[in-house]
């Protein structure tokens, strides 16, 4: 069962949070966190992209951008940009995109969920990134920026966290950048703390929705200190690590395309006859025609957008990964015909999130950077879910969430 706790936050005054609140630290790269920050000494970039505080061209990974990380951390707090509130307690984080808002909740997650499975994953992590992220919690003794949770719908929480959307946030403010509403609430109400607690203990699973190399960082920053301290207790602050957990079916998950750099060879007429081995292929003309349903695939090719159909018998509706359209995809197009066997390591394809719709994926290839391009039905939550519940991995670029969490509404520190 799940453990969670409260957790004294660490929160930039509500004056103040527009001038510290951020994109993720990897959504964006050097250039464009050093272009968002610009003079703004209070953008958390100064914390999760430390390098912008050297000359351009400087490794995110060199050991003096971990240690300006810390500095950083220290000044905001004595500056009173980040101030750590007096008591232990939950918080609510809301997101509003396209009109549908979704509410997380804000917790302490148990490092030791995370070892023994409870909390579940769905992808594979890369061990320099792991490492990197380890390198800042451990410098700044803290989770600077919370993973992304899903949980089973619970109704008791459902109706709790509905009391409190009903009130005064303590922040509101739509972000420059996604152009969506993000609101923050505080529970500090000893019951309702309680009431949180004991729910989270009724469930069997949390899932990781997006933030997979975070929270390996984050819990295994946490074991190490266990295993560093002779006087570990279990319940020390280090012991759990932060988390936005939302209910499973207030998510959106949005498609995750492929553009290609070459056919492998190929003439464009026999890439489309190769396609028709196991797809079911229509050109749809010249307007963008995006996926409508599961196993429906969108070819872009030579200013033509195509229908691919996977045939009958091409998948398997009782394996959770085989009946996956990223799995389906990447066996019959991308491995058979195109020989891209690692979609982690080619450099013969790129990955395009749907929020940056079918017309990303036109312009790519009309501007002749890459020869085709691929758009995808998004995978659902409940596949998530029975993929993690199977113990079994996605294939990689899998899932695109959105909208993305802010980082800098609340940090939680270690102890």
């Amino acid at each position: 069962m799940a453990i969670i706790k409260p957790f004294k936050g660490i929160r930039p005054p509500k004056e103040l949070v527009e001038k510290v609140e951020s994109r993720p630290y990897d959504v964006l790269n050097s250039e464009e966190a050093r272009e968002e920050a610009g003079d703004n000494e209070m953008s958390l970039y100064h914390i999760i992209k430390p390098e912008i505080d050297f000359e351009e061209g400087t490794s995110e990974y060199d050991p003096r951008v971990y240690e300006k990380a810390a500095a950083n951390f220290k000044k905001f707090q004595e500056k009173g940009w980040l101030v750590q509130d007096d008591k232990e307690q939950y918080y609510i984080y809301a997101q509003t995109m396209n009109g549908k808002t979704q509410y997380g909740l804000v917790v302490g997650a148990y490092v030791n969920d995370y070892m023994t499975g409870v909390i579940k994953k769905h992808e594979l992590t890369r061990r320099d990134k792991e490492e990197d992220r380890m390198k800042h919690v451990r410098v700044n003794n803290a989770n600077i920026e919370p993973v992304f949770f899903a949980y089973p719908d619970n109704a008791v929480l459902d109706q709790l966290i509905m009391k409190y959307a009903a009130q005064t946030p303590e922040y509101d403010f739509i972000a420059p950048i996604d152009g969506f509403r993000h609101q923050f609430w505080i529970i500090a109400d000893d019951n309702d703390i309680a009431t949180i607690t004991a729910e989270f203990a009724k469930m069997p699973s949390l899932y990781i929705a997006d933030g997979h190399h975070r929270s390996a960082a984050a819990a295994l920053v946490g074991a190490e200190k266990a295993k560093q301290n002779p006087n570990h207790r279990g319940d020390e602050e280090y012991n759990y690590f932060m988390a936005v957990c939302f209910q499973a079916s207030q998510l959106t998950i949005l498609d995750y395309n492929r553009v290609v750099k070459d056919l492998n060879g190929m003439s464009s007429d026999e890439f489309l006859a190769a396609l028709q081995v196991n797809f079911m292929v229509e050109d749809k003309g010249t307007e963008i025609y995006k996926p409508t349903k599961l196993h429906e695939f969108s070819l872009y090719l030579d200013g033509h957008w195509y229908c691919l159909n996977a045939k009958d018998g091409t998948y398997d509706n009782n394996d959770p990964i085989g009946v996956l359209d990223v799995d389906i995809s990447s066996r019959l197009i991308l491995d058979e015909i195109l020989n891209i066997k690692d979609l982690r390591s080619s450099n013969r394809i790129d990955f395009v999130g749907g929020l940056r719709g079918l017309g990303e994926l036109k312009r790519r290839v009309d501007n002749g950077e890459m020869r085709a391009a691929l758009a995808l039905y998004p995978v659902s939550m409940k596949q998530i879910m029975d993929i993690a519940d199977s113990g079994k991995i996605m294939p990689p670029k899998a899932t695109w969430f959105e909208p993305k969490l802010r980082s800098g509404l609340v940090i939680h520190d270690l102890g």
